[in-house]
């Protein structure tokens, strides 16, 4: 059994090597810490963390680093969240502040976030599945070319070139336009995609060629509203920290690129009471990234509960990198808020 004061120090040895990179050691704890004991009292506390896995040798020095399970015992019971100082809010504030649209924001959200963490930054689009499309514009661009804006009240904005298979005029256009925005104007975007599905199986004749042709160009547009999607930044972090992995930082460089996992990844911590989460190195050997750790924090958009968050070697500061995090979104939750009240 760990005692209260065995746990405090778990979190001076945990604390430490963050800081230090460097295994801690008995008479380094008595050093930079007020524990009021010895150095072999300190080391009889060390050796019961030792025992339940919460601490290892790298080597055979005296020194002692944290294990995934040391780190995970630290972020659920002593972490305690440093908050954002007034310089890093508004540094948030700022950069956060009149984005262009939502993709310049969600791009903005991950650059500010590497910046205060030093780690790679991870954003989850909000969801626009249950989103329901609120405008629809066709604009000629040539008489068998148009440009299809969809637009939805979640934020999600669509721009699709459309080749057509006949020439329209202003009329076929205007006739075509109130046509699709008739069936999907107002509906969610299942919905929308399921009528426009009913409609390419009664539409059939010549003279509806180009119905035909929009509407299977929105309905796959639509279907990239469905997907989840991710941003990232801040990847050149991991080549600058590849002594704090273990092994090799490739996996999460494939993931990276390939961003399914990490969208799994993130899809499915567990968060606790104030939206926060983590998933500590060996916790996250199912998706092949045993190497890493990620901290997150949910946000809330009018289509639902999103995360953004952070991800970098085991050796990361939790309580920063959560407080970053938490902070951040707090400011995209508020962002979003503003600009659906403002439509």
């Amino acid at each position: 059994m760990v005692t209260e004061r065995g746990l405090q120090v778990l979190r001076a040895i945990v604390q430490d090597y963050v800081e230090t990179h460097e295994p801690v050691g008995s008479r380094s704890i008595v050093d930079r810490h007020s524990f009021g004991v010895s150095a072999a009292t300190i080391r009889n506390d060390m050796a019961l963390l030792e025992d339940e896995e919460l601490i290892t040798a790298p080597h055979t020095s005296s020194g002692r680093v944290p294990t995934d399970k040391g780190y995970r015992v630290f972020v659920n019971h002593l972490a305690q969240l440093r908050p954002m100082s007034a310089a890093q809010r508004s540094a948030i504030e700022s950069f956060l502040a009149e984005p262009s649209d939502l993709d310049d924001l969600m791009a903005r959200t991950v650059r500010v976030l590497t910046q205060l963490t030093g780690q790679v930054a991870l954003a989850q689009y909000p969801s626009f599945a249950r989103a329901h499309l609120t405008h629809l514009e066709l604009v000629a661009l040539a008489p068998n070319r148009l440009l299809i804006v969809l637009v939805t009240d979640a934020g999600g904005v669509s721009q699709r070139m459309a080749p057509l298979p006949v020439e329209v005029d202003e009329a076929d256009l205007a006739l075509l336009r109130a046509r699709l925005s008739a069936l999907i104007t107002g509906r969610a975007v299942s919905d929308a995609a399921d009528r426009l599905q009913n409609l390419l199986a009664t539409v059939d004749t010549p003279n509806d060629a180009a119905l035909r042709t929009l509407a299977a160009i929105v309905i796959d547009e639509l279907g990239e509203f469905r997907q989840e999607k991710l941003v990232m930044a801040g990847a050149a972090t991991l080549a600058r920290r590849e002594q704090d992995f273990r092994g090799s930082i490739h996996p999460l460089l494939e993931a990276i690129e390939e961003q399914v996992t990490l969208l799994r990844l993130m899809s499915e911590m567990v968060t606790d009471e104030h939206g926060l989460a983590a998933s500590i190195g060996t916790e996250n050997a199912p998706f092949g990234l045993g190497e890493a750790s990620i901290v997150a924090s949910n946000y809330a958009a009018p289509s639902g509960m999103a995360r953004v968050g952070v991800m970098g070697p085991t050796r990361m500061d939790y309580p920063s990198n959560l407080a970053a995090a938490r902070a951040v979104a707090r400011y995209l939750t508020r962002m979003l808020d503003e600009d659906e009240a403002s439509r």
